[in-house]
């Protein structure tokens, strides 16, 4: 599948290779850092692995875990699939990848976080991180938690338990993976500064266009496949099923570390893969706005301020404690952290007039309170919406 993303009048070719999810490669950024990657000897049966580039002069001492994203499995089929792509075998990784964005080494790019030990933990299970279970049958290893900590333990011994500050951070899967794991992985460093960094990874338990709920049937399938309800938070699971402890808005009243909230209140994976599926809009009445959102017409822009507003609705409590952060722009986008035009550029989303790496640096080093929403579409002339060519699906 292929999907366009238009600046200017430059159309970047972007490639989506994940089982309902999508993957918005990095705009090219000059140069960018190539790191190899780490698998992890102790793990190798678990499949982890990470890429890592060592911190320098100040942030010697400063770690940022980004936890990569890529969608999910919920039932043999997809997982069978799954299992033999680079989200489902250490053996199919790339060796290298591109460093942008919040992994960025250049102050111009990355102004934060460009000198600290950065890592990316690649995504090999399909529940963010958090599945404990086997299927004989089919020969599947939910491993997820496994993977989760072998790789910080991994990191501990090189260097990590001496950190000063730390920052976990992730993108879609991976950023409801950090919400999932923020607490624990604070639980790793006492004594250090920790925060985290959610980066779309709000999934609502929506009503889809045909009044279904699509993502809650589709999460209740990854939860209950892959034994994920073991990982959960207890104080979740002592008052909700484990379903609803998986959705991020029932997960924010139980983390207890600072956490920073990045989305688009317009998320294009949620618009595509939750509230406007195939199943839910057999007709294809909702097709033309799911490529572009400039052929929305103006009943569907109602249904996705709906939409917006219940994200809003879900954060309200969450941003009463100023040490968490906010920054909701009114985007038709995912994932703002990894790519350079998105995440600190001439041009990028800017609300307030800050860019997104402003807003997120001076949230973590405590220079502002940073609780930003915008006002609904179509009013931010900042944003980098995506839109998709035809033959996207």
């Amino acid at each position: 599948m292929k999907i366009s993303w238009l600046l200017g009048v430059v159309a970047l070719v972007l490639i989506m290779s994940w089982v309902h999810g999508f993957e918005v490669t990095a705009a090219p950024s000059v140069n960018p850092l190539l790191v190899g990657l780490t698998l992890i000897p102790s793990a190798a049966d678990k499949g982890a692995g990470y890429h890592l580039h060592r911190g320098s002069g100040s942030g010697v001492n400063s770690w940022l875990i980004q936890l990569e994203g890529g969608g999910w499995c919920n039932d043999i089929s997809t997982c069978v699939f799954r299992k033999k792509t680079r989200r489902g075998s250490s053996n199919l990784m790339e060796k290298v990848v591109e460093f942008t964005g919040i992994l960025s080494n250049k102050p111009e790019e990355n102004p934060g976080f460009y000198n600290w030990n950065r890592v990316k933990v690649r995504y090999c299970d399909g529940a963010s991180f958090s599945g404990e279970g086997y299927n004989q049958a089919a020969g599947l290893f939910f491993r997820g938690q496994r993977i989760w900590t072998a790789a910080m333990e991994d990191l501990m011994s090189i260097g990590m338990r001496n950190a000063d500050q730390a920052l976990l951070s992730g993108c879609s899967a991976g950023g409801l993976a950090s919400m999932l794991h923020c607490d624990e992985f604070r639980s790793l460093l006492p004594g250090t500064k920790v925060k985290c960094l959610a980066d779309a990874g709000l999934f609502l338990d929506a009503v889809d266009v045909a009044g279904g709920h699509t993502l809650r049937s589709f999460f209740e399938g990854v939860v209950n496949l892959q034994g994920v309800s073991v990982n959960l938070p207890a104080a979740c699971m002592n008052h909700m099923d484990a379903t609803s402890c998986f959705f991020p808005e029932n997960l924010l009243a139980y983390i207890q570390t600072p956490l920073f909230l990045l989305n688009a209140a317009y998320d294009v994976w949620q618009l595509q893969e939750s509230l406007a599926t195939k199943r839910a809009d057999p007709h294809g009445y909702w097709q033309e706005c799911k490529l572009n959102n400039a052929n929305c017409n103006s009943s569907q822009i109602q249904f996705l301020n709906g939409f917006r507003n219940q994200m809003l609705n879900s954060v309200k409590e969450f941003s009463s404690s100023k040490e968490n952060g906010l920054f909701i722009n009114s985007c038709f986008a995912h994932c703002q952290t990894e790519r350079q035009d998105t995440w600190f550029a001439k041009d990028s989303p800017r609300l307030a007039n800050k860019e997104i790496a402003t807003s997120v640096g001076e949230w973590y080093f405590d220079q502002a309170g940073v609780q930003a929403i915008d006002c609904q579409y179509p009013c931010d002339k900042t944003c980098h919406n995506l839109v998709f060519s035809r033959n996207h699906h």
